[in-house]
């Protein structure tokens, strides 16, 4: 027996389901409220933060928009490292022509490591270290130049490894601790005219931290700085900052720090010590906020510039004391310094702006002057590192530190050139960067042999180190006596940058070598033995390499057109029905078919 359901029960069938429908459209609006309003919430918290990071103006160039990546580098065939790949503005600009030398580090950087760039950017020498390098520069012990740098691991800012010097032979000679159970700070190394080093390191020692907001058992980083003999490793003196100095006077947060040791709060951070004439030292404390003079016997404190201690009034309405988080004090003339202002700390100060300066120091009037500042054109910031260096001629030199670029600077502080070797779009996000840049001459005579990479028809030279190189020369087995080879010259080309290729003439047929020839027509190395490659070979190896290539891109771009067939004829075929046609039914015959689909069996 079948019950046949009436259109009256359908249609309250219908109703129902509406008036349910009606009930959740309010709850189903708020409930969209809500979710639109969190989505605010996390996009304020999250999202804006992030935004207001980008250094966005008018000028940037494909280059600093990240056209070609966050750090653009420039790869090579007979070297197997990189190198960056500068932005040098404005076009034509004359730098000073003497070589570049940096550090680069950063999530961007494949090979971090100390590097030597000539005035036009391309590299001239380059080392991979294992561990993080800062503070690479040139510097003159005993008469003799040397390549000098930090390298160890950080963590905080704050650095535990040892100091290299490297001679113009990229040698190492000296491998440089702190006397006593330190480890060496990133920081500074300066090799001071009495042949010996100032060292910098962080103690972490226990102190009340109450009077702060600390515990009473706290701890802090004490910074230290050691001067020591480099032959004989004779301490010959050291300060700390607590002896001085109270964690009261930082600017620094305490935050959750000083809790414990390995949280200890590093409420000074010494991050440079220049040593005069008179003995007497130069330090730059950041959380401070204050460079101080510091007599070299007694180690007492002559006088604070900036921060709470203060010595001096300010003769240029503020703007020579009001320097903040500072890196890199040194004397640059008679009661002249430089000092790099980073004027920030974080990233959540979008609106401070990063300088070079030179300030006078009257310590009679106790007055302090700022003579020059040497600001960005774009509003450089500058979170973490930094530097200045006074060229002589007269020129100055800023780093920008946690950005990548460099500036140089006429004395009137006009803009001679402006390089970058990253993406300025992106500088605050740190993807690289170089915690110092300077400027030096150099002549570099590597021990090793110019290396090389092989074509049939040409081969790639280069010489990592090698400054003297003006041409290149290939000379060839005469075929005669493999016990006792003789070789013709061939060829002879320039130096065309890092790295030059030389095509390879008919008279190169068998066994060959390249030797390196400076101005004066001296040679300065030869590579090893080379054989040219056989032309069918690679010929062969190039043809089956693109034919496979574009047996596989042919692969892939048909299956993606299957693929997008199949997804539009399935939809198509959804939507229309077998014959992809409508047909009118007469009400009669709907109506009796929804009698029979209505029958239910009892």
């Amino acid at each position: 027996m079948f019950l046949r359901f009436s259109s009256g029960m359908l249609r309250l069938r219908s109703w129902l389901h509406n008036d349910r429908v009606r009930t959740r459209f309010p709850f189903r609006c708020i409930a969209l409220v809500l979710a639109a309003i969190g989505g605010l919430i996390v996009f304020y918290l999250f999202a804006i933060p992030q935004l207001r990071r980008f250094r966005f103006h008018a000028g940037l160039s494909w280059y600093d928009l990240g056209g070609q990546g966050f750090s653009p580098d420039q790869n090579y065939i007979s070297f197997d490292q990189e190198s960056p790949i500068v932005e040098i503005t404005p076009s034509g600009a004359k730098c000073d022509p003497r070589y570049t030398f940096l550090a680069l580090r950063g999530d961007s950087i494949a090979h971090p490591g100390p590097m030597i760039l000539d005035p036009a950017g391309e590299l001239v020498w380059k080392k991979w270290n294992m561990y993080t390098t800062q503070d690479f520069k040139l510097q003159r012990y005993k008469g003799e130049n040397y390549l000098t740098y930090w390298e160890g691991e950080t963590a905080e800012g704050i650095g535990q490894g040892s100091w290299y010097m490297l001679d113009s032979t990229y040698t190492q000679k000296y491998v440089v601790s702190p006397v006593g159970i330190y480890d060496g700070d990133l920081h500074d190394f300066q090799i001071t005219s009495n042949d010996t080093a100032i060292l910098i390191m962080y103690d972490r020692i226990p102190m009340d931290l109450r009077s702060i907001g600390g515990p009473e058992l706290g701890w802090i980083y004490d910074g230290v700085f050691q001067e020591v003999d480099l032959e004989s490793g004779e301490l010959r003196f050291q300060w700390r900052t607590s002896d001085f100095y109270h964690p009261s006077d930082s600017y620094y947060p305490i935050g959750d720090a000083g809790q414990e040791r390995a949280s200890a709060y590093d409420y000074s951070h010494i991050n440079s010590v220049d040593k005069d004439d008179q003995g007497r030292y130069l330090i730059s404390m950041r959380h401070l906020h204050t460079v101080a003079y510091i007599d070299g016997t007694t180690g007492d404190v002559l006088w604070s510039l900036g921060g709470m201690r203060n010595n001096f009034t300010d003769a240029s309405d503020g703007a020579a004391t009001d320097f903040s988080w500072q890196h890199d004090a040194r004397w640059v003339g008679p009661n002249h310094l430089s000092l790099f202002d980073n004027a920030a700390y974080s990233n959540d100060d979008p609106s401070a702006e990063s300088r070079g300066m030179i300030i006078d120091l009257d310590t009679e009037a106790w007055e302090a002057t700022l003579l020059q500042s040497f600001e960005h054109p774009h509003d450089m910031m500058a979170v973490s590192q930094g530097n200045v260096q006074v060229l002589d001629t007269g020129n100055v030199l800023v780093g920008w530190g946690h950005s990548a670029a460099f500036t140089e600077f006429s004395p009137d502080g006009d803009v001679v050139c402006n390089v970058h070797f990253g993406a300025s779009a992106f500088f605050t996000f740190g993807r690289v960067v170089s915690y110092r840049v300077f400027k030096f001459d150099w002549v570099g005579n590597p021990l090793t042999a110019p290396d090389t990479a092989l074509t049939p028809e040409s081969v790639f030279v280069s010489w990592n180190g090698a400054t003297e190189v003006a041409e290149w020369r290939v000379e060839a087995w005469d075929g005669e006596n493999l016990r006792n080879m003789s070789f013709a010259t061939v060829d002879q080309v320039p130096r065309t940058g890092f790295e030059t290729e030389i095509p390879l003439t008919s008279e190169v047929d068998s066994f060959f070598r390249v030797r390196a020839i400076n101005s004066k027509g001296e040679s300065l190395g030869v590579t090893e033995l080379l054989q040219r490659l056989p032309a069918s070979s690679s010929e062969i190896s190039s043809l089956v390499s693109t034919w496979a290539l574009a047996f596989i891109a042919f692969v892939v771009l048909g299956c993606l057109i299957y693929g997008v067939y199949f997804v539009v004829h399935r939809r198509f075929r959804r939507g229309f029905g077998p014959n992809g046609t409508y047909q009118l039914v007469s009400h009669k015959d709907a109506n009796e078919g929804d009698d029979e689909h209505d029958r239910l069996p009892l």
